[in-house]
């Protein structure tokens, strides 16, 4: 799990390496240039000969030059985790040198007012850790065993902090809120763990969370989640934040009426970037939700919901993803200025599932890209559904079991493309015209560099694992 972190240092030594020894490619070339000129001055090499060495060069210069990419391509994604996250953010265990005990009680708020590792442990009934420490101040929770079940209010409860980390040990914790919440002064609390600041969740154990009534996390500032295991069952959002939502890795098993992951605020914005992890979500809505851009590069995800994947900008380069929906398994709708509205997937193994009606298994208010992975389609009406373009250079796309080697238009499931060209032909006219009037203008603000488009709140990786 902790690979990643050494995964920057480990990639650029490799890289340094293969410079000072030519990267292998440019040692063979001069090995070869020495052989060539003994044989000439000895004898003369056949037709044959000289060619089957220039296979041989060949290939291993593509050999090379395949390593060097992939290495350039390690080095680029070590350095995204490292914007994204500080080596505290990634540390699954807490440092307990310092650390104070608190045994939660009946009735009681407990007040974390000062830095420092709180290990929390216990069983109660209307209970709330309330943090109100200075704004530089980093606070770390470490549930040990603990259970904690309130009528309407919080059971952890961050109104003041720079950041507050929430660890489990190997240990099961249970926090639930049974009614429907009350407000803290003007703060309508909404949430089992209510956070106005940055917030992480790691750990080795396992934190189950039931909100009858709301949220489960909510988060008004950057959520991330780096590890640990989350059960949790919702009314209202599973997880929700307003800036940001970053996840290194977890297990997350989700039930909720309304979105698995849901990300946005009153400026329009909201990104979920998900790196790895395991997900199980049943929802009301959507599986995952963020105003601006939905970002997956890697991970395994199993969602079941109306709909599965939705942002201005979905951008999928990697994972394994089995989405199962009712209404559009990814769809691409304008919510921010920011981002262009379209889909665009570079990788991973993306299954989409869509019922009768008026469904659609990939949908963009915008464009669709398709640039690598392998897309494989059940659709009963429309596997594809887009407003402005799409574009089909790389991959594999499947529909309803057949290879197809474009991406066909609205209505055209895979099933009825067969002898049907033309006939999509002089329907796309009219079916674009009847979207444009339904659906309004398009965004177009460019696809553009998605990272230097994405605002960062977060301090920048520390190799020396003090600084956070």
């Amino acid at each position: 799990m902790m690979k990643k972190m050494y995964m920057m240092t480990a990639v650029l030594a490799a890289i340094l390496t293969m410079t000072l020894t030519g990267c292998g490619m440019n040692q063979n070339a001069g090995t070869t240039a020495e052989k060539s000129t003994v044989t000439n001055s000895d004898s003369v090499k056949t037709e044959e000969s000289a060619k089957s060495t220039e296979a041989a060069s060949a290939n291993q210069e593509d050999h090379d030059t395949v390593e060097v990419m992939e290495l350039s391509q390690k080095a680029e994604s070590a350095e995204q985790d490292s914007e994204l996250f500080t080596m505290r953010d990634l540390a699954q265990t807490a440092d307990l040198s310092a650390a104070q005990s608190i045994t939660v009680t009946d009735g009681k708020t407990i007040d974390i007012t000062e830095e420092g590792v709180y290990v929390i442990s216990g069983s109660a009934v209307n209970c709330t850790i309330r943090i109100n420490a200075d704004d530089a101040a980093k606070i770390q929770l470490v549930l040990d065993g603990v259970s904690i079940t309130n009528d309407d209010f919080p059971a952890i409860y961050v109104i003041s902090a720079d950041k507050v980390f929430v660890t489990a040990t190997n240990s099961e914790n249970i926090l639930t809120v049974s009614g429907q919440f009350r407000a803290d002064g003007d703060t309508n609390t909404d949430a089992v763990i209510f956070s106005k600041e940055d917030l992480v969740l790691n750990g080795t154990g396992t934190l189950n969370i039931t909100s009858n009534y709301g949220n489960g996390v909510t988060c008004k500032d950057d959520l991330k989640i780096t590890g640990g295991t989350y059960n949790v069952t919702t009314a209202l959002d599973s997880f929700e934040a307003n800036d940001s939502i970053s996840v290194y890795d977890g297990t997350f098993n989700i039930r909720t009426d309304k979105d698995g992951l849901h990300c946005e605020n009153d400026e329009a914005e909201g990104t979920i970037t998900i790196l790895g992890g395991t997900y199980t979500i049943t929802g009301g809505s959507d599986g995952m939700q963020a105003c601006a851009l939905l970002q997956i590069d890697g991970g395994s995800m199993d969602i079941t919901a109306p709909e599965g994947l939705e942002a201005t900008y979905v951008l999928i380069n990697d994972g394994n993803i089995s989405i199962s929906a009712s209404d559009d398994g990814i769809n691409a709708a304008a919510s921010a200025n920011a981002y262009e509205t379209a889909i665009e997937i570079n990788g991973g193994n993306l299954n989409v599932a869509v019922g009768q009606g008026d469904t659609d298994a990939i949908d963009s208010n915008g464009s669709i890209y398709v640039n690598g992975g392998t897309i494989n389609i059940t659709a009963q009406m429309s596997s594809f559904d887009y407003d402005a373009k799409a574009e089909f250079n790389g991959g594999t796309i499947i529909i309803n079991g057949q290879e197809v080697s474009e991406i066909p238009q609205s209505m055209m499931g895979g099933g009825m493309r067969g002898g049907m060209g033309g006939m999509r032909g002089s329907m796309n006219g009219e079916t674009n015209e009847m979207q444009g009037g339904m659906r309004g203008g398009k965004q177009g603000s460019g696809r553009g560099n998605m990272n230097e488009s994405q605002e960062s709140s977060t301090i920048p990786f520390s190799g020396n694992g003090g600084v956070l």
